[in-house]
């Protein structure tokens, strides 16, 4: 019996054993963690092979195998020809020489991130870390480093969760276009082999039923994978990308999601897993938007993953970077809206984080530091905010920022306080939130209670305010400001 065939039977063993089975009525008892509706914020890192041509984006694996594309043309003039130098041969050049997991940490730490979700496999098929299922990884080749042990433990020793993300199971197509012609890609290609299977692409990413439907050989090997992950490493948070959902994944999925729950209640630990569209049952996982978040706050409790920059999850030359107001906007929206946010960067190929996403790490955190108890362990207000500017319904929404005004407000509440978080700074320095106005006559405004003080986080001397009909008047004379300013409204 090989190390599958063994890992398959203690699969089920686990499964078997309880609390969860691999049924949907049964996953549904699952609670989303205290932990991670406290935490808000989270940081995602995508980082691997595709660093090193650092070219258009983290699918240069797949795209420079597209003739014709921008990355094939790129390749070709740059390295050569595929069948001389595929993209296996960046594998080498993949050193890691700068890359410091101490760093790392105590950076992520300072930007007031609270769990980290390194990638451990990206499409490409390349495992950030140590494994038993196939020598392509990275504690045996390119940087011979278990990278996701070593950040695991960084992440431990400075108080921050650790997770971990697979996107193996897109590995089945994204390879595929290499076997058009001729590359270092042809032949046959067996189990273990970097490139296995490399089945031709999907004509639609989102077709839950495409062919050829994945094999059984290819699904428990996917398995297999990600449940070594899950015992190697016990991974707090579970991301995975939208090729769950084919029809042919159900039954495996269900079995890691079992899998894991049960691991995780034997361990003592509460964990989350991430996932896109309606590929999980709903209640049964948390659901995540990808660039983009819901126009209205939520009765169920979400997360949105977006990245620093614009055109990329990875580190490329020129990437289009956000700046940190619009992060922190958007962070706002969301805490607001009952949902976390996880912020993407990409590391350089040798390990260095470049210093604009540095910079935005670091101004988060210094906002944070003055205002975090308007997002740390909040809860929703009965209006998620006001104001002209609302961010549109779903993913892929994110790719202008929004021209936020004066009377944009977003709102998270934690027992006699509400905070109000103002989007824009007011030029003279005059607040007016409508949904805190006073009774009026024949009818109630949105507010009755009582408001005992209106303060300014972060800033010394008080804010004038006097609740009115049309609103809680505040004024705060003039405060240069270039992020978010908070206020913190006392109820009596």
């Amino acid at each position: 019996m090989d190390f599958t065939e063994q890992y398959l039977q203690t699969i089920d063993e686990v499964i078997a054993a309880g609390p969860y089975d691999d049924r949907w009525d049964s996953l549904a008892a699952y609670q989303v963690p205290k932990w991670y509706r406290q935490a808000k914020f989270g940081l995602f890192i995508h980082w691997g092979i595709y660093s090193v041509p650092a070219f258009g984006n983290e699918w240069y694996s797949r795209n420079m195998y597209i003739q014709g594309s921008g990355e094939f043309e790129h390749h070709i003039k740059t390295y050569g020809p595929h069948k001389e130098f595929g993209y296996k041969d960046f594998i080498p050049l993949f050193t890691a020489s700068a890359f410091d997991p101490e760093e790392w940490a105590g950076l992520f730490a300072e930007s007031g991130a609270r769990y980290i979700v390194p990638v451990a496999e990206h499409h490409d098929g390349f495992q950030m870390y140590k494994s038993e299922l196939s020598h392509w990884n990275a504690a045996e080749m390119g940087p011979k480093r278990d990278v996701l042990g070593e950040l695991t433990e960084a992440f431990e020793r400075h108080g921050l969760k650790g997770g971990a993300s697979s996107h193996r199971i897109e590995h089945w197509f994204f390879m595929g276009h290499g076997r058009e012609f001729e590359s270092d890609m042809n032949g046959t290609l067996e189990r273990g082999d970097f490139y296995w299977p490399a089945m031709e692409e999907p004509k639609d990413h989102f077709d839950t039923d495409s062919k050829p439907a994945m094999t059984k050989e290819f699904l428990d090997d996917w398995l297999v994978r990600t449940c070594e992950l899950i015992d190697r490493y016990r991974p707090a948070v579970i991301y995975f990308d939208w090729w769950i959902l084919q029809k042919s994944a159900a039954g495996h999925l269900r079995k890691i999601a079992a899998y894991y729950y049960n691991r995780a209640a034997s361990w003592g630990r509460e964990v989350v897993i991430n996932y896109k569209h309606d590929s999980f049952a709903f209640g049964t996982a948390v659901p995540d938007v990808e660039r983009g978040v819901f126009s209205q706050m939520k009765p169920f409790y979400w997360q949105t993953d977006t990245s620093v920059a614009r055109n990329s999850w990875g580190y490329t030359k020129g990437n289009d970077y956000k700046d940190p107001e619009e992060i922190i906007q958007y962070l706002a929206d969301v805490v607001s809206k009952n949902g976390n946010l996880l912020l993407n960067i990409g590391p350089r190929a040798d390990g260095s984080i470049p210093e604009e996403d540095a910079h935005i790490l670091r101004e988060i955190g210094k906002w944070l530091k003055r205002n975090g108890e308007a997002i740390y362990d909040t809860g929703v207000w009965r209006e998620y905010g006001e104001g002209p500017v609302q961010a549109a319904e779903g993913g892929f929404s994110d790719g202008k920022k929004l021209a936020y005004t004066e009377r944009d407000f977003r709102y998270t509440c934690r027992g006699s306080h509400i905070y109000a978080i103002a989007m824009k700074t007011a030029a003279d320095g005059c607040y007016r939130l409508t949904k805190l106005g006073g009774r009026q006559e024949g009818h109630t405004a949105c507010f009755e209670g009582i408001i005992d003080q209106v303060e300014l986080l972060g800033f010394e001397g008080k804010s004038q305010w006097r609740q009115e009909k049309e609103g809680l008047l505040i004024q705060t004379g003039e405060i240069e400001s270039a992020y978010p300013l908070v206020f913190k409204i006392t109820v009596h």
